[in-house]
């Protein structure tokens, strides 16, 4: 068969030639010059601190925005929760806009100085909406300046929103999760990336926690959101300065209007030919490839056929990713009710934030050390849906902690305490008392972050690694803003009562109590479905690959020719048949 011989070797010199461009690496033509290896540890060193800075600068503004809209804006509880939640849901969605608007509209390099800057207005303008104007007078009868309250509370959303906007574009185009260079690493080297950057990311919030919320309650109260400032200005810094070996330019890929097109071409195409043909086809993704009346190619229809196996498991995070959101909302505002003093002093109420971060912290290492032992069986396959489901447990009975640390707060007398120079009427429970609701908080991010990242990463094929993640903080966002409404209909469904704005008049216990119950239906309904997950990248990996039309006739032609060969060398056929 000398025609198949001829065409087996272009065809592997086209594959072999795709293969090399999937490995050239990603960075951006600024070619330092440092060598190699120093080069790449100079680079995931900068990308480190821009992703530690930014995290700084991210949870500078979160930790005490429940105190500052209360006590300075003048909103309700439950609005200021609402804020609280939506703030972190639109940072967690902005990525994603932000990385779509670099690939196809903008461009990268001139996208990433634009959010540059809106990240330093939104940074700047924090302090100007905190700031004290109606203590600063020029004599004792004027005023020097005043901020009508209207014109504050638009200047504080602008804040936000452009805040959000800047943190999206740098978590997206500076320090995507490709800069880290993890295309070659197995499950065992990704798990441990995971948990040891979650580690990092959750050791900055914690030094965070304590040192912001302290100064911004304690002892400069309205300065407090310069240090989210001056930690912005310090990452575009360092931006800049090293922009060359920082900017990642990723591989051509897949995208998520390219991944949403074949679903809605499939959904289209399977109704008309199921109105009018009635033909099937292998599942219901196949009816956009274009030899069945779609307009996508099949490694682009294959590749959203892998993605969409996931879609479970992201489903199955945003009512997690809403009980984790009680830890800056529900669980704040019973700590902001509760007893602070300790010691002679008032502790900052975003300290017992640091309760929940201890237990990831202690957990990260022990993990490390029963991964490294369950890896090392080669013969069975370790898949980490196990530490989701005991995380959704953990959530769950978070949940139910905090309805009953809410029953028992109401049980303690009241007494006056002064936050941010307010006096307010709070319980005289110790705030330890609600300490373990956030450890169990705690644990369950500890093992529900990083498996749901590796198994986002791994189980799916490299050219859709960049849009799984994008698709897992879409639901993750998509939790925040579920838990914004959840507050919201609580509050108006009960007229206030499932989510007061003075919990000792309400019963938040009984909203805890019905968030609970809908996270063990949710925990059991993906304990239901964890099996799918067990060994899905070496099927998937090799389904994809199997599906691409050049394997398909690679595998066609070596099939030809091994009949030949059979042809050629069977003694059982005459020479009259062989020719």
């Amino acid at each position: 068969m000398p025609d198949a011989d001829s065409r087996d070797t272009p065809e592997k010199e086209l594959l072999n030639h795709m293969a090399d461009n999937e490995q050239q690496p990603g960075r951006s033509s600024h070619a330092g010059k440092l060598p190699g290896a120093e080069k790449k540890l100079h680079e995931a060193v900068c990308v480190l601190l821009v992703e530690l800075c930014e995290r700084f600068t991210f949870f500078g503004i979160v930790c005490n925005m429940i105190l500052f809209c209360t006590l300075k804006l003048g909103y309700r509880s439950y609005q200021a929760a609402m804020v609280n939640m939506c703030f972190v849901g639109t940072s967690t969605l902005t990525p994603v806009l932000v990385g779509w608007l670099a690939e196809y509209l903008v461009g990268r390099i001139k996208l990433v100085c634009i959010c540059m800057f809106l990240h330093f207005l939104g940074t700047a303008l924090l302090p100007v909406v905190s700031f004290p104007f109606e203590d600063v007078h020029i004599d004792r009868r004027h005023v020097l300046l005043t901020l009508p309250k209207r014109e504050q509370k638009i200047l504080f959303y602008f804040a936000l929103l452009t805040a959000s906007l800047g943190i999206g574009g740098i978590r997206a185009i500076v320090c995507p999760l490709s800069a880290y260079s993890l295309e070659d690493c197995g499950p065992k080297e990704l798990l441990s990336f995971f948990n040891w950057f979650h580690w990092l990311v959750n050791l900055n919030s914690a030094v965070v926690f304590v040192s912001i919320s302290y100064i911004q309650q304690s002892v400069a109260r309205n300065l407090g959101f310069l240090i989210p400032f001056v930690s912005g200005l310090m990452a575009m810094i360092t931006i800049h300065m090293v922009r060359g070996e920082m900017i990642y330019k990723p591989k051509a890929d897949s995208s998520l209007l390219t991944t949403f097109g074949v679903i809605f071409s499939a959904l289209k195409t399977c109704g008309v030919r199921y109105r009018y043909f009635g033909t099937a086809v292998g599942t219901w993704l196949d009816h956009a490839k274009e030899n069945h009346g779609g307009h996508y190619s099949e490694a682009q229809v294959e590749g959203t056929k892998s993605l969409t196996r996931l879609f479970p498991l992201f489903t199955f995070q945003i009512l997690y990713r809403t009980c984790v959101m009680q830890i800056p909302s529900g669980y704040y505002l019973q700590t902001m009710n509760s007893n602070l003093h300790f010691s002679g002093f008032v502790l900052p109420v975003a300290v017992m934030n640091v309760i929940s971060i201890v237990p990831l912290l202690i957990l990260v290492p022990i993990l490390e050390c029963i991964n490294s032992w369950l890896f090392s069986s080669k013969d069975t396959g370790h898949s980490p849906t196990i530490y989701i489901v005991v995380g959704h447990l953990s959530a769950a009975l978070s949940v139910v902690v905090a309805a009953f640390s809410e029953i028992h707060r109401k049980h303690f007398p009241q007494l006056e305490q002064t936050l941010s120079e307010e006096v307010l009427l709070v319980s005289s429970m110790p705030c330890f008392h609600l300490a373990p609701q956030y450890i169990l908080l705690g644990v369950a991010e500890a093992l529900v972050t990083p498996s749901c990242s590796l198994l986002s990463f791994q189980l799916v094929p490299e050219r859709m690694r960049g849009i799984s993640m994008h698709f897992l903080a879409l639901f993750n966002g998509a939790g925040c803003f579920m838990g914004a409404f959840f507050v919201q209909t609580a509050h108006a469904g009960t007229q206030g009562n499932w989510f007061p704005h003075l919990l000792h008049e309400g019963k938040l216990e009984r909203f805890f109590f019905f968030l609970a119950s809908l996270m063990m239906v949710n925990t059991l309904g993906f304990w239901a479905i964890a099996h799918r997950y067990n060994n899905l990248h070496e099927d998937c990996t090799n389904e994809f690959r199997g599906n691409l039309p050049g394997e398909k006739l690679l595998k066609h032609q070596k099939a030809i020719k091994h009949y030949n060969a059979v042809l050629e060398s069977s003694p059982i056929l005459s020479p009259v048949e062989k020719t």
